[in-house]
C-alpha cells in the first residue's frame, strides 16, 4: 500500500543501451510492486510484442509535440530520429499518494527531471557496463537490432558515459544480481532521508509529549 508518511521519489535510472538498466528495472519493481512505473511516449514505431499503454504510449510526432506544448510531459527528448517523453500526471498523482516512481531513461531526460520543481524527490543512478566489448556483446547478443543500429548505439554510448558524474549514485554492472542488491540499498536508504518523511515532526513531538506526561 502506499505510505502517506513520505512522498514518493523520481527514481531516475539511466545507462548506455545493453549496460541492463532495463532488466534493472523490471528487477527492482519485483522486489517492491508499490514502485510505479512512468510509461514513456514515443513516436517511434512499436516493436513485435510491444503493447500500447504497457510498454510505451506510442504516438503521432503530431500528437507528442502538443503534449509538449501543452506542458503535460515532465521531460522529452529525441532520439535516433523518435522522439521520448514522460507524462507528468500520473506520475504527480502517484507521488502525492507517497508512491515511488521508476523511470527509464537517457541522460537528457534525467537532466529535465533533475531540474524540474520536483527536482528535491529525485534519486539518480547510472549504470556502466564493465567494459566497452562487454557492452557491444550485449547488443549483439539481444539480436533485436540491425548492425547498423547496434553500430549508432555504441556511438552513442560514449557521449552517454560521459555524463556519469551527474548521478547521485554509479553502479557497475558486472554481475547483475549484485547490481540489483546494490540498487535496492540505494532506494531503502533514500526512502529514510529525514527530509522525505514529512510526518517525521510530529511523530517526535508525540514522543516528547509521552515524556511530559509521564513527570
Amino acid at each position: 500500500m502506499p505510505s502517506p508518511d513520505r512522498r514518493g521519489l523520481l527514481i531516475i535510472l539511466s545507462s548506455p543501451s545493453g549496460a541492463g538498466k532495463s532488466t534493472l528495472a523490471r528487477r527492482l519493481r519485483a522486489w517492491d510492486s508499490r514502485i510505479g512505473f512512468s510509461v514513456s511516449a514515443t513516436t517511434r514505431a512499436p516493436r513485435p510484442g510491444e503493447v500500447d499503454g504497457t510498454d510505451y504510449h506510442f504516438r503521432t510526432r503530431d500528437d507528442f509535440l502538443r503534449m509538449v506544448d501543452a506542458g503535460e510531459m515532465l521531460e522529452h527528448a529525441e532520439v535516433f530520429g523518435n522522439l521520448y517523453g514522460s507524462p507528468a500526471a500520473p506520475v504527480f498523482a502517484a507521488m502525492n499518494e507517497g508512491r515511488d516512481v521508476l523511470f527509464d531513461i537517457d541522460w537528457q531526460g534525467g537532466q529535465q527531471v533533475r531540474n524540474s520543481a520536483r527536482a528535491e524527490d529525485v534519486v539518480s543512478i547510472f549504470v556502466l557496463p564493465p567494459s566497452i566489448a562487454e557492452l557491444h556483446r550485449r547488443l549483439e547478443s539481444r539480436a533485436q537490432d540491425s548492425a547498423e543500429t547496434i553500430a549508432k548505439r555504441m556511438a552513442r554510448s560514449r557521449d552517454e558515459i560521459s555524463h556519469w558524474a551527474e548521478y547521485d549514485y554509479v553502479l557497475i554492472n558486472n554481475d547483475i544480481d549484485r547490481a540489483e542488491a546494490e540498487l535496492r540499498a540505494i532506494v531503502t536508504a533514500e526512502r529514510l532521508r529525514r527530509s522525505r518523511q514529512p510526518d517525521l515532526i510530529n511523530r517526535v513531538r508525540a514522543l516528547n509529549d509521552e515524556f511530559e506526561a509521564g513527570q
